[in-house]
């Protein structure tokens, strides 16, 4: 799915303050990247990283760390 800022994926958030959500992501050296910021809004930035390394597809499950 290329686009103007490069190919993208969905991130699908599993846990954490923003369980559910979805939101489009820049693919990094052609694979989902290891770790994202997502603002939370009233939570502040949440940091989620890759659930599993191994994915594939046009999304990737991210798991809840902490709030930045």
């Amino acid at each position: 799915m290329p686009t103007d800022s490069g190919p993208m994926i969905t991130a699908r958030l599993s846990d954490g303050p923003l369980k559910g959500k979805s939101l489009e992501t820049q693919i990094v050296e052609g694979r989902a990247p290891k770790v994202i910021d997502v603002p939370g809004g009233r939570e502040g930035t949440c940091r989620y990283c890759l659930a599993d390394h191994p994915q594939g597809g046009h999304s990737a499950q991210y798991e809840f760390l902490y709030v930045v």
